[in-house]
Order: C-alpha cells, then structure tokens, then sequence
C-alpha cells in the first residue's frame, strides 16, 4: 500500500474573455501527483458554466477535442482527485456544481472534513438529498444553506467555516467571483499568483503558479477567505489566527513536489534535511545511497551528502503507468512493483545498499522493493525511511484509514526490517519533524495521535458506500 493525498485544486480569474480551459489544464497537470483518479474543469462565460469531468489522469480525460468545445471564459476552476472520503466514481467527481436560490456555483476542495459524518446526518435529516459520497457535496450543502439568509457568497462561506472542522482548502467559483479560503489550522497548502497579463491564478502548491507562466505572491493563510471579484481582491481574516497552525507534515515528506514552496518552506530543503538526520541518527558503511522515485530521491541525496556515500540512481519509475494500466490477470506472480519500478544492476549489483523511501505503511511494497534490489545483486540493503513510524490514522486527507493496517502498530522496527527483507531499518525520528518542516506548526497526528480537532469514531474511507449503495 502506497500513501495517497486527497486532490489538489486550481482556479483561475480573468479580466477578459480568454483560453481559462487550457490554462487550467496546464495547472491540473503540474498537480497531478496530487490526485489520479479522476479530474474536472467548470469554465464560466458571463454566467455560463460549461463543464467536463471523469475518471482518469489529465491527459486521458482532457485531449484536444474535449477542451476545444470549452468556450472562453473569464473563470475557471479545476480539480484533480484522489479519494479519501467517497468512492471511485464519476459522481465524486469534482468540481461539484450547484445551482440554488441565490445562483450558482462550482466548488473544488481538497482535505477531509473530521465531523463530515456528523453534518452530513444532520442534513440528511432536514431533507437533504446527496447525490455523491464526498464529503466535499456536504460542504456545498452547508455553504448553500447559509446563502440563503446572507448577502453575499463570501460571507455564506464565512458564515459555514464556523460548521466544518477538520481539513479543507477551498476554490469556490459564482458567476461574479472566484473565492479561495484555507481552514483555520491550514492543514492543506494553498496560494495564489498573478500572471503578465493580470489573471489572477489560485492552486493548492506554487508549482502549479510556474506551469502558467504565474508570479507566486503568497500563500493563503490559515482561516483566511480571498474573493477576486471587478473590485479588485477582498481578504477576510474572521477566521484567521482562531486556531494554532497545524499544516500537514507529509506534505513536506511526500505530497508536494519538490520544486514547490508550501508556507515559506522549500520542500525539497525540507527533503534534504530530512535525509542528513537519518545520515546522523542511524549511519552505516555501504557503497551506494538509492532513493525510491519520486518522493525518496531528495531525502537520498541529503543523506548522501552527510554521509559521503555516494549517490546512485539504483530505481527507475515508469512514468507512463497510470490509471488505464490493466493487470494481466490474477497470477500473483505478475508483480505490480516490477511494472511500476526497475532496478538499475550496474548501480546496485555487489554492493552494500542505503534505500531511502518517505514511509512504510503495511509493508507490503517496501518488501516488494527490498527483493527488486536483491534480484539486481545487491549484497546488503539499509533501508532509512524519512518519517516517523505511522501508528494512528489521519482524519484530515491522507489515506490511513485505520491502525490496523499500519505494520507499525504491530512490530517492532527490528522485526519490520526482518519481514520486508532489509538488513537494517531507521525511521526519521519525531524530534526530526521540527527541523525538516522549520517550526512546530504542523499536524503529525498519524504519528503522534494528538489530533487538533476532535475526530470521528468511524475510520472508514468508505463510510458512506453503504448507505449511498442501498447496501
């Protein structure tokens, strides 16, 4: 089991009618990595939404005939999805539209809400009718049902930031405003841009800013709502500085792309750090230090750097497996590793080997990756994970959904590194969190469990399937 991180969101808002469509391609495609299961783009022409969604990567939904029937546009939002909270269908997909009262609007979120089973009971009962199992349609629900006795959709959002808790970062599109609001603890990352000509671009990690040609200016704070409207851009801070920030640790560790700076933070410094204390903390005499592609490769090349290790390029990734990848056949012996990793032998073959990799969650691939390499000849393997042991889940948008998946919970890290195949195991400690991340406003409650919010007693990702299946 690999980790996976819920979606990542892009929006765009123009003074004039342009090709908003393909900017926003662009910026889903610099987030992909965020979410591959399905995507979304709304566009709004004076008013109009046009709109296509399905499951699948970017390249695979939008070709070239999909996005030349968007129509220019002067907004936009977009929405790349991995699903901690609903299924895999095309009814999670987002962005998720409504149409009430007061108008209409698109709403892209990524996070988990922590009382989404409780709020969503809660409209259930008062009639509500859901058509999805995310629980972002409960948020659109919540902003709706404040629009109606509000006078604007800035303070209905407002207004229903009182009623989540738990991980949200947010672009919400009507037909006048693009609105982007951060939750009050900042567990997920988001920032906004401008580019030459004056759009104003919002997405979950600056990356995304690069890929259409847009200046960073700041990340969103935590509790703050921006709205980008004709007159000009509106901070409301009600909610800032309400709650003590608690950004995501694994974002650093895992989630981001490197190139990407989350709150001042270069995340692939953040990487490098992280590979120099497992240098310190556990070292050992081997002839190569190999990082597993993606999120291993900094974390490698930093604890080459303290240990005088060399670095090698011992994995290679096949980038062109995604979603459309069909497994031939039920033969266990056709192992998924070997499709997605290759060793490389004249990197590894006769020598004593640091694997680095940023988690273990049940084991199962790390075990996987360990004999990959001792196929390809390596005679020791050292494996150095750049996180804590996970011994709790995470109720805020990574997939840990339960501690009875979770090895660590289980074994010792004596015993772990005997079951992968590895002849030594060193975990990042704790004490690491603060020097990697550059201060203390995270949230590691998966390998602390003191969670900053209350939390459900229900850790199902799935915890809406049966209901919404007539199960």
């Amino acid at each position: 089991m690999s980790l996976h991180e819920e979606c990542g969101i892009f929006g765009i808002i123009s003074r004039a009618s342009t090709d908003v469509a393909g900017c926003v391609y662009y910026g889903l495609y610099a987030l992909q990595h965020r979410g591959q299961e399905s995507c979304g783009i709304v566009v709004n022409t004076d008013g109009v939404f046009t709109s296509y969604k399905d499951l699948g990567l970017v390249g695979e939904v939008f070709s070239s005939d999909v996005l030349s029937r968007f129509p220019k546009g002067d907004m936009a939002v977009g929405h790349v999805r991995y699903g901690t909270t609903g299924g895999t269908n095309r009814d999670n997909c987002q962005p998720i539209e409504v149409n009430h009262q007061k108008g209409k609007m698109a709403l892209a979120h990524n996070g988990n809400l922590s009382n989404s089973s409780i709020l969503r009971n809660e409209l259930e009962l008062s009639g509500a009718i859901f058509h999805t199992t995310s629980d972002t349609e409960t948020i659109a629900y919540i902003v709706t049902k404040e629009r109606l006795h509000t006078s604007s959709i800035e303070e209905a959002l407002c207004s229903a930031m009182d009623l989540l808790d738990g991980a949200y970062s947010l672009i919400l599109m009507t037909s006048q405003k693009l609105i982007c609001a951060r939750d009050p603890y900042g567990f997920r990352p988001l920032c906004y841009g401008k580019t030459a000509d004056n759009m104003y671009v919002v997405a979950s990690e600056s990356c995304a800013l690069k890929a259409v040609g847009a200046d960073f200016v700041r990340d969103v704070e935590h509790g703050e709502i921006i709205v980008f409207g004709k007159n000009g851009i509106v901070s409301i801070r009600e909610h800032c500085n309400t709650r003590q920030k608690r950004l995501c640790v694994f974002e650093h560790i895992y989630f981001a792309r490197p190139d990407s700076v989350i709150d001042g933070v270069s995340v692939h410094a953040a990487r490098i750090r992280a590979g120099r204390i497992l240098a310190r903390e556990y070292p050992v005499t081997a002839d190569v230090v190999v990082g597993v592609p993606d999120s291993g490769l900094d974390a490698a090349l930093g604890f080459s750097r303290e240990s005088g290790i060399p670095y090698g390029i011992g994995l290679i990734k096949n980038k062109y497996v995604g979603r459309t990848f069909i497994s031939p056949g039920q033969d266990t012996r056709h192992d998924q590793v070997k499709i997605k990793l290759s060793a490389v032998e004249e990197s590894v073959e006769r020598k004593r080997v640091v694997l680095i990799d940023d988690s273990i969650v049940r084991g199962t691939t790390s075990g996987r990756i360990v004999k990959l390499l001792r196929e390809a000849g390596a005679t020791e393997i050292h494996m150095r994970i750049s996180s804590p042991p996970f011994l709790h889940p995470c109720y805020y948008g990574t997939d840990i959904d339960s501690s009875d998946n979770l090895i660590a919970c289980r074994h010792s890290v004596e015993e772990i590194a005997a079951m992968i195949g590895a002849d030594s195991l060193g975990y990042l400690p704790v004490s690491g969190l603060d020097v990697l991340a550059g201060n203390g406003n995270y949230c590691s409650a998966c390998f602390s469990g003191e969670y900053p919010t209350a939390v459900s007693t229900d850790e199902r990702r799935d915890r809406f399937e049966g209901k919404f299946s007539g199960k």
